[in-house]
């Protein structure tokens, strides 16, 4: 999945519009434009400005600020190689989703992950019992999220069906 993907997803399954997108960024001690942001989310590789691994680090972390609160000694975390599993981590803090829920939205997209998968996601890399989160665990994960924060009103309609 490529960061535009990834920031896509998040801005429809949170609901934000550009504006809160851009007070996200300054949340992070980051400052952008709604010009640049309509940018980001073109979904045209020809027109798509595509966003850097630092200004995705940046938005998880507004999402952090926002929605858990800036701790006094913030200061901005990202490197060069931002990777699924830091995404999931950070999406983990700013959503506070804990392993049951983590699990739970797994299984909304019918994704079977054990409690020792999970936490090898999180784990450091290099350290024992490691596993690098593929793209195709992320897509779960992130349509996992939009079921739960965002359900379709057909899903709404069949669950009064049944």
């Amino acid at each position: 999945m490529t960061n535009n993907d990834i920031f896509r997803q998040l801005r429809y399954i949170l609901n934000l519009s550009d504006q809160q997108v851009v007070e996200t960024f300054l949340a992070a001690d980051m400052t952008t434009t709604t010009q640049q942001v309509k940018q980001w989310l073109i979904n045209d590789e020809d027109k798509q400005l595509f966003i850097q691994n630092s200004d995705l680090s940046y938005f998880l972390d507004g999402l952090i600020n926002i929605n858990r609160g800036r701790r006094k000694d913030y200061k901005p975390t990202f490197n060069s190689n931002l990777t699924n599993n830091e995404i999931f981590k950070k999406l983990k803090i700013a959503l506070n989703l804990k392993d049951t829920d983590l699990l739970d939205i797994f299984k909304l997209v019918n994704v079977n992950v054990g409690k020792h998968e999970l936490s090898a996601f999180f784990r450091s890399p290099g350290k024992g019992q490691y596993q690098e989160m593929g793209n195709q665990y992320m897509r779960n994960f992130l349509h996992g999220l939009q079921v739960k924060l965002r359900p379709s009103t057909d899903d709404s309609a069949d669950d009064k069906k049944n």
